[in-house]
């Protein structure tokens, strides 16, 4: 497979990875696909999760903090794209790490109207940036259906284009046919 080599300078440092040659991807697609690292996270209920929780969909994980300013602007994009696609197939897995816990993400999600999300926090903030590789706000990744990293993106969207919806369904009907 043609490959070619993503370059990111992040804090002094050049990190590299294969992607896919597809210029057209929103992502940054994994050749071959990653297993996910464990990671733990609660919902507003203070139930413990973790991304093997949510297998059998393709899900949207998008790491994210209140404080972050690029995180709060493309939020109400993830809200909309989770009412478009969200359902039996497709979820939109927003896990904050803000360490003021789930009172600073439910007063942010009143502020903005945020509806369809649901409220996720990581309690070991920094941990869960490790476990991810995740060196920058904010951070998304794809999972298939098995909950395997797809491909991810390091900064803001704007989740609920034409073109980003055509993509997820894409993808999302590509998992109907490839997975049990």
């Amino acid at each position: 497979m043609n490959r070619r080599h993503v370059f990111t300078l992040t804090a002094g440092v050049v990190f590299a990875a294969h992607a896919r040659a597809d210029a057209s991807a929103p992502f940054m697609m994994n050749d071959p696909i990653k297993p996910m690292p464990e990671l733990q996270f609660n919902d507003a209920d203070g139930k413990s999760l973790s991304v093997a929780d949510f297998k059998g969909k393709t899900v949207l994980l998008n790491i994210w903090a209140t404080w972050c300013g690029p995180c709060r602007k493309e939020m109400p994009t993830l809200d909309r794209l989770q009412a478009t696609l969200g359902g039996p197939d497709f979820m939109v897995l927003p896990v904050s790490i803000d360490r003021q816990g789930m009172d600073a993400v439910s007063l942010f999600y009143a502020d903005t109207g945020i509806k369809n999300l649901g409220r996720y926090i990581a309690p070991a903030a920094n941990h869960a940036l490790d476990a991810l590789s995740v060196w920058g706000l904010p951070a998304t990744l794809l999972l298939d259906r098995q909950g395997r990293e797809l491909g991810r993106r390091s900064g803001s969207a704007e989740w609920d284009t034409p073109e980003m919806i055509d993509f997820f369904k894409t993808i999302i009907n590509q998992q109907k046919e490839t997975i049990p």
